[in-house]
């Protein structure tokens, strides 16, 4: 497959820098104390945060801060493989992981000693840059959720193709170039993440990580929009039903 032609367009018709449309819908769901569902290109991940709340196991409890539980279900169908993974899939577990170790450093937990924050993430479609979505994703649901945050986790996939940085890559990218995902914190402009599944020079390294921080920025915008209509809304509803601005101040 050609990633990019001579005319600098890549196969679904975006330039090499050109991010996917996103699509967030913070709509509640069920009894999960914050949800939310976002969409990159074809992407889709589903996001349900429970909790703080008792632990269901005394193992699990924490006497000085709140554990955190990620689970990942990849839905049967959200891919062309047709093939359905388990829990304890591998790949299942290291996405797991990777995203539980990203949040413990963003979430405060030391304020819910002793409590468990559920994350839950059903993959529903899958073409690229799935860690990315799942990392903005429970980023907006822990965020409708209240639960407090140092700041924003926005993640991006990049690649490296003829030298020149790709943005948020497909499937079919993904397979044939080497990439990464990064996540940044965009107040500071740290790192939190950087995951790597093939082999990329050093001397690509440097331009590929600016290219991807300016990306994290773009996302965060997009979040923070998401949110701030989600906040709109809220208060909005709180005025219908008698709330007065002191209520809403206290």
């Amino acid at each position: 497959m050609e990633v990019l032609n001579a005319d600098g367009y890549r196969s679904d018709g975006r330039r090499q820098f050109e991010l996917r449309s996103i699509t967030i819908d913070l709509a509640q769901h069920g009894a999960a104390d914050g949800t939310a569902t976002i969409v990159h290109g074809l992407t889709k991940v589903f996001v349900s945060v429970l909790g703080p709340r008792e632990a269901k196991l005394r193992s699990l409890t924490i006497h000085d801060r709140a554990n955190v539980n990620v689970e990942v279900n990849v839905a049967a169908f959200s891919s062309g493989e047709r093939r359905k993974r388990a829990k304890s899939d591998k790949r299942v577990l290291e996405m797991a992981s990777a995203i539980k170790s990203t949040f413990e450093t963003i979430i405060q937990t030391n304020l819910y000693p002793r409590s468990q924050i559920d994350i839950y993430i059903q993959i529903i479609e899958q073409d690229g840059g799935l860690l990315q979505a799942c990392i903005n994703g429970t980023t907006l649901a822990l965020i409708c959720a209240g639960i407090p945050l140092v700041d924003f986790a926005c993640a991006v996939t990049c690649g490296v193709y003829a030298n020149s940085p790709i943005l948020d890559l497909t499937t079919l990218e993904e397979n044939d170039i080497p990439n990464m995902t990064l996540a940044m914190l965009p107040k500071t402009g740290s790192v939190n993440l950087t995951a790597m599944e093939s082999r990329l020079h050093v001397d690509r390294f440097g331009d590929l990580f600016e290219v991807a921080l300016g990306a994290g920025r773009v996302i965060h915008e997009e979040m923070k929009l998401a949110i701030l209509a989600k906040s709109r809304m809220l208060v909005a509803e709180m005025k219908t039903i008698g709330w007065g601005e002191k209520d809403l101040v206290d």
